[in-house]
């Protein structure tokens, strides 16, 4: 019988070969020569790419995942700090070989970078604190003189900003963020999606959420890479096929509360 060693050791040998099959490519090529993999995130995405400010430590379904990946193909994971505005220049620019950080798959994305099969999805939820009297309910969101903060580049920036109608849309960037804004009464509700409405949820007795009455913008989630190797968007593609058949990808998103929101089917 073999050691679980040994048949980890066969099934990266194996996964190696398979991921050769296809025509070679500059990042797979350089991904193999280098047995390390640079993995894009953005460490402030409460459950799935997040650095903990007390310890310092990341964690997150993609944490976890990424380091699946990584062990499966014994290839060396090295974090490259990104986030949703970078994204496409720091894959076309090399800076990183793959995206990790749930990154919705939105139109103008998919027109520069390629992408894999959906592995979670989201709907758009509001963030307001319990003592607003402005915003309590969903319609009360696009009335006149109403703020609504959006992160930039989120896919909330585009859609809200087709959508609201009456009310005022902000746009929050770094080093300011939606919860600062909303707790300094500069903006009456923020825009966000599951995940990042967990941490607030999770961590601030002030916050309330708003949830659509029907869905409202539910958008897929999955892994990006740069355009131009197909042997690499293969690799990841079926890794990602790989978790969702063996329970990985079920087991993960539970561990981090992520389980209304995960893929599962083929």
């Amino acid at each position: 019988m073999k050691t679980l060693f040994q048949a980890r050791a066969l099934l990266a040998a194996a996964l190696l070969t398979l991921a050769g099959t296809a025509q070679a490519g500059p990042v797979l090529d350089r991904v193999k020569a280098a047995q390390a993999v640079r993995v894009c995130i953005w460490p402030d995405y409460y459950g799935i790419t997040f650095r903990n400010p007390r310890t310092q430590q990341l964690g997150g379904i993609d944490i976890d995942l990424s380091a699946e990946f990584g062990r499966e193909m014994s290839w060396k994971i090295e974090y490259v700090e990104s986030s949703f505005q970078k994204l496409i220049d720091d894959l076309k620019g090399d800076r990183c070989d793959v995206a990790m950080f749930a990154v919705g798959v939105l139109p103008a994305r998919a027109a520069q970078l390629a992408f894999t099969r959906p592995y979670l999805q989201s709907d758009i939820y509001g963030i307001t604190t319990r003592s607003n009297r402005v915003v309590r309910e969903w319609a009360d969101i696009d009335k006149p003189g109403v703020q609504v903060a959006v992160q930039a580049g989120t896919f909330m920036e585009p859609v809200m900003a087709a959508t609201l109608k009456q009310a005022t849309m902000v746009v929050v960037k770094p080093p300011a963020t939606r919860e600062r804004e909303l707790e300094a009464g500069r903006v009456d509700v923020f825009m966000t999606d599951y995940p990042y409405s967990r941490r607030l949820l999770d961590n601030a007795d002030w916050a309330m959420l708003i949830s659509p009455p029907k869905p409202f913008h539910v958008l897929p989630y999955a892994y990006a890479v740069k355009q131009g190797d197909e042997a690499w968007l293969a690799t990841v593609d079926e890794f990602v096929a790989r978790i969702k058949r063996d329970g990985r990808l079920e087991a993960a998103a539970k561990r981090h509360g992520l389980g209304a929101i995960a893929v599962l089917q083929p």
